[in-house]
C-alpha cells in the first residue's frame, strides 16, 4: 500500500477526481465488492475514524457509509443537525478544526454547497459530499459503476471506463443536484446526456460549473430524451428542502413520469436507474421501477463498494492488492 496522498484531498463534487483516478476507484470498487461477496476479510482501514454529519435525513448514505467504513475496518461516529449545530452554535469553520483533529475522514450530508466547502477548506482529513443541494457525486459514482458492471467490464485489462464512450444517458425530471452532478461526469468521462425538464426547473450550466454545452442535449418532449438511450434516470419530483412546492411540482411535472413508453423509445438493452426513494405513479410507474430493465437494487447497494474504494482511495492513495 501506497502513504497517505499529501496535500488532503476532498471529494466535493464530481469534478474533483481526475478520469484516471475514477478508472482506479472503480476497478477497486470492483475488487473490494468481490471481497464482500466472497466473505474476505479486508480491513486496509483499521484504527480509522468516519464522522459523518448528517442535516438532511438519510437512509441508504447512513447504511452505505457506516456498514462500508465497519467493513474496512474502522469506525464511526455519527452526528445529526441536533447534537453538531453546525454553523449555528459554532462557526462551520470552528466544527471543521475540530472534528478534523480527533477522526480521519469526513462525511456530510447538508443543504448548501457552501456549507460543505466552507468545511473542507477548514478540514486536515479528508471531507466526502454526501449530498448538497447543488451536488450528489457519490451517488453518480454508484450509477456508472452500476452501469460498467451490466454493460461494460470491471476485470483486470483495460480501461473501465471505455464501454462509456458515445453512451447516452437520459435524464427526465428535476434539474437538481443529481441531474447537476450527471451533467458533469459527461463532460468529464465522455458520453452525452439527454435533458427533459418542466419549464422552469431546468439544469443551471453555470452552477454545473461545465466548460461548455457539448456533452448535453435539452429536449421539451421527455420522450424525445428517452429515444436512443443507453440509460434512463430520473429522481423525485421534490428534493428535501422543497416540500413547500410539492403541489405546484406535481402539476408541472405531470408530463415527467417515466413510463414503459419512453423505455421502448430507449435502446433495447437500456437499463432505468433511480437514486431512491422513489415515489411509483409519479416520477416513475411501477412498471418500469419493479421491471426487468430496472437496476435500482444494484445501484443502491453499489452506493456502498463505490464509497469504500473512495475513501480508500482518499486515505491510502492508490492501492493495488
Amino acid at each position: 500500500m501506497s502513504n497517505a496522498p499529501s496535500p488532503v484531498r476532498h471529494y466535493l463534487q464530481f469534478t474533483d477526481l481526475s478520469a484516471d483516478e475514477y478508472a482506479h476507484v472503480l476497478t477497486r470498487a470492483a475488487e473490494i465488492k468481490r471481497k464482500f461477496k466472497a466473505y474476505e476479510k479486508y480491513h486496509p482501514l483499521a484504527d480509522r475514524t468516519l464522522a459523518m454529519i448528517f442535516e438532511k435525513a438519510s437512509t441508504r448514505t447512513r447504511v452505505s457509509f457506516e456498514a462500508g467504513m465497519y467493513q474496512l475496518g474502522g469506525s464511526v461516529v455519527h452526528l445529526t443537525t441536533g447534537d453538531s449545530q453546525l454553523g449555528r452554535s459554532e462557526p462551520i469553520e470552528d466544527s471543521a478544526r475540530v472534528i478534523s483533529r480527533m477522526t480521519d475522514i469526513v462525511m456530510i450530508r447538508t443543504f448548501g454547497q457552501d456549507k460543505i466547502e466552507r468545511f473542507a477548506s477548514h478540514s486536515r482529513v479528508p471531507v466526502i459530499n454526501g449530498l448538497t443541494n447543488e451536488f450528489h457525486p457519490c451517488q453518480i459514482l454508484a450509477d456508472i459503476f452500476t452501469f460498467i458492471e451490466h454493460r461494460g467490464s470491471l476485470g483486470a485489462g483495460g480501461n473501465v471506463l471505455d464501454c462509456l464512450q458515445g453512451k447516452v444517458v437520459a435524464w427526465v425530471g428535476d434539474g437538481n443536484n443529481m441531474a447537476n452532478t450527471w451533467l458533469q461526469a459527461a463532460e468529464l468521462l465522455g458520453f452525452t446526456v439527454h435533458l427533459s425538464t418542466p419549464s422552469g426547473y431546468e439544469v443551471d450550466q453555470t452552477v454545473a460549473g461545465l466548460r461548455s454545452n457539448a456533452s448535453y442535449k435539452v429536449f421539451k418532449d421527455p420522450q424525445d430524451a428517452c429515444r436512443g438511450a443507453d440509460l434512463v434516470t430520473t429522481d423525485v419530483w421534490t428534493s428535501m428542502g422543497y416540500e413547500a412546492e410539492n403541489e405546484a411540482r406535481k402539476k408541472a411535472f405531470a408530463d415527467w413520469c417515466v413510463d414503459e413508453a419512453m423505455m421502448q423509445a430507449a435502446k433495447p438493452d437500456a437499463l432505468f436507474m433511480h437514486c431512491l426513494p422513489a415515489h411509483r405513479g409519479e416520477e416513475v410507474s411501477a412498471e418500469v421501477i419493479d421491471g426487468p430493465q430496472s437496476v435500482v437494487w444494484d445501484e443502491a447497494e453499489n452506493r456502498m463498494h463505490v464509497q469504500k474504494a473512495l475513501m480508500e482511495f482518499l486515505l491510502l492513495g492508490r492501492v493495488n492488492v
